[in-house]
């Protein structure tokens, strides 16, 4: 079978650190082709760098050259990019999230459904085997009750890039880092139908002078994003969740947790244990996981290149992915409004 030939759109550092070296690590599978990027030096030494042939000035160009694309620009290109990319009957991977409004997400399914091409989302937590190991284990609790997800970091602003950028990436802390833990959770919940959420959000710590910050600088005064987050998810099964996100917050460490509680059991991913009533006893399971990125972005790009070519489903379907979304959007409304949004269909 010939190899699934790869663009890259927008040559930063995830598709540089994530995407194309774990496309490199499958050369049996897939060809890295080309590379476009709006700046043109970034774009010529990411294909000196990795040895990829060709740089397109032109994102229309790339697009006439191969079989997928994978899209790393920021959020606010994600939906344009995808919906022509699709229209040109080429697969897409897009970076997380969907895009930036739920809207657009629609408008990306429908475009892949019409080219019954493959559209998926860079949700790279579900690769990890913790999560692996977790939505396995997810069938032992029961019905899901109360999920808490916290995606919290000290001092962690992105110094670089756009990401302190709303109009192009549409929010903050939320919608670049919570993100993956509200997609992970929502997986392992089997994809519940939120009802109502009640959000509020935060950038006090950052828009002050003199602020600590161990990912590079940023500018204070220009800062127009939310660096914390918090969320409570009512769920049509009526479960419910408790979310909380921070790139800054006054903590003592970063934390990474994501625990259910159900009717059966319970169980945690980060340190991944599993907790059942047993033989008239409470027990506690645990089980030695990876939780490594790099592994899990090498898994990602298998699973995508190996659906693409028919040998594999999508583990990351883009209805999912627009749910997150949806949610994402739904915090920040309801930041907005002071108040909690209903997301029940007949309201």
């Amino acid at each position: 079978m010939s190899r699934l030939k790869m663009g890259i759109i927008g040559a930063g550092g995830i598709a540089q650190q994530r995407h194309i070296p774990a496309y490199l690590s499958m050369p049996d599978k897939v060809e890295l082709v080309a590379v476009h990027d709006v700046n043109q030096e970034q774009a010529l030494e990411t294909v000196e760098t990795f040895g990829i042939p060709f740089v397109f000035d032109h994102y229309e160009n790339l697009l006439a050259e191969v079989d997928a694309v994978t899209i790393c620009t920021p959020n606010k290109f994600h939906a344009d990019l995808a919906i022509k990319a699709l229209e040109n009957g080429v697969h897409v991977l897009c970076e997380k999230p969907m895009a930036i409004t739920a809207a657009e997400c629609a408008a990306m399914i429908d475009a892949s459904r019409k080219a019954n091409k493959l559209l998926s989302v860079a949700y790279h937590y579900r690769f990890m085997e913790a999560a692996a190991v977790a939505k396995e284990a997810s069938w032992d609790i029961g019905e899901p009750l109360v999920t808490r997800v916290q995606a919290l970091r000290r001092r962690k602003v992105p110094g670089w890039g756009v990401f302190t950028n709303k109009e192009l990436q549409g929010g903050g802390s939320l919608i670049d880092y919570g993100c993956h833990l509200l997609d992970l959770a929502l997986w392992l919940l089997g994809s519940p139908v939120p009802v109502e959420v009640s959000g509020s959000s935060y950038n006090r710590l950052s828009r002050s002078p003199d602020q600590v910050n161990d990912w590079g600088t940023f500018d204070y005064e220009t800062f127009e994003v939310d660096d914390h987050v918090s969320a409570f998810i009512k769920f049509e099964s009526g479960g419910s969740m408790l979310f909380e996100c921070s790139w800054a917050a006054n903590i003592k460490e970063d934390t990474k947790t994501l625990s259910i509680s159900g009717t059966d059991g319970g169980l945690s991913v980060y340190p991944f244990e599993l907790y059942r009533q047993h033989h008239g006893k409470m027990m506690t399971s645990t089980a030695g996981v990876d939780d490594s990125e790099e592994n899990a972005g090498i898994a990602q790009a298998h699973n995508f290149i190996n659906s693409c070519l028919g040998e594999a489903s999508l583990r990351v379907k883009p209805e999912e992915a627009m749910q997150v979304t949806e949610t994402i959007e739904a915090i920040y409304r309801s930041d907005e409004s002071g108040t909690s949004v209903s997301l029940r269909s007949d309201s």
